[in-house]
């Protein structure tokens, strides 16, 4: 589909298999799903609660980031380096190796682990909101939604300039 639209029946989702079939997952049948490519548990509900979820989550781990760089900043110390030159030559083998110090720091690397968490839970929200499925959408923009009013609070920054995706 290339417009929106409010449907439930063969609505894939992210994965080849991955198909929607039926409005609710709350209750179980006691037969076994008839279709081929029926994956247990991925009815628009359960999808929709789960997207919910992964979008909401997506705000929490934006904020996360955001607090762990600046508990991460409050405990490095800044020295000062003369410049270049105007010593035997140590100062710039110290400033490298102050450069590869931090580069593989823990903060650093919990920062860029949580980065790529993040964009590519981004591009996931962004793929599920491009099929064009009205509920999905739904649920994406309501878990951003709640998610910003649980956790955006917390922010330093109202407008984050490093966003992903909006």
């Amino acid at each position: 589909h290339m417009t929106f639209y409010l449907g439930y029946a063969d609505v894939e989702l992210l994965f080849p298999g991955l198909i929607i079939r039926t409005p609710g997952a709350l209750r179980r049948s006691a037969t076994p799903c008839p279709h081929a490519g029926c994956v247990s548990g991925s009815e628009m509900a359960g999808a929709c609660f789960v997207v919910f979820l992964l979008a909401a989550a997506y705000e929490g781990l934006k904020v996360g980031r955001e607090f762990a760089l600046r508990k991460s900043r409050v405990s490095v110390r800044y020295s000062s380096v003369d410049a270049p030159g105007l010593d035997d030559g140590n100062v710039l083998l110290d400033a490298r190796r102050t450069v590869r110090r931090r580069l593989l720091s823990p903060p650093h690397l919990l920062q860029t682990a949580l980065h790529v968490v993040q964009v590519v839970l981004s591009y996931f929200l962004m793929l599920l909101f491009m099929t064009y499925n009205g509920y999905l959408c739904m649920a994406v923009a309501a878990g951003a939604g709640v998610g910003y009013f649980l956790f955006g609070w917390r922010r330093a920054v109202v407008v984050d300039v490093t966003e992903h995706c909006h």
